[in-house]
């Protein structure tokens, strides 16, 4: 018997933080990097990224679950801009993040 909802239980999530073109910051999670900034970039993610269009994904950190993911973003969006890059740049993933083309 497959073991699909294992994959469901056990995934990785990540929070993440997005650059926009007029220099603010969007704060997200999700179990997927790639298909959620595609998400921001075609208008189907979030209403903040509708109205400030994302540049690029600047960092991102994985959780065990989506519970401790959350928790995170909380946490995170109660900071300034600059708070919030500070703690970013010791993330584990800075490099290899998804980014718009063009």
């Amino acid at each position: 018997m497959p073991c699909s909802w294992v994959k469901l239980v056990s995934s990785t999530w990540y929070v993440y933080l997005l650059e926009c073109e007029n220099n603010r910051l969007y704060t997200g999670i999700t179990p997927d990097l790639a298909l959620r900034f595609k998400k921001h970039l075609s208008g189907k993610g979030a209403m903040f990224t509708r109205l400030n269009r994302p540049r690029r994904m600047i960092a991102a950190y994985p959780c065990d679950s989506r519970s401790s993911a959350s928790r995170l973003e909380i946490a995170i969006k109660q900071l300034t801009p600059v708070q919030k890059l500070q703690i970013t740049s010791c993330w584990p993933m800075q490099s290899n993040l998804p980014a718009r083309v063009g």
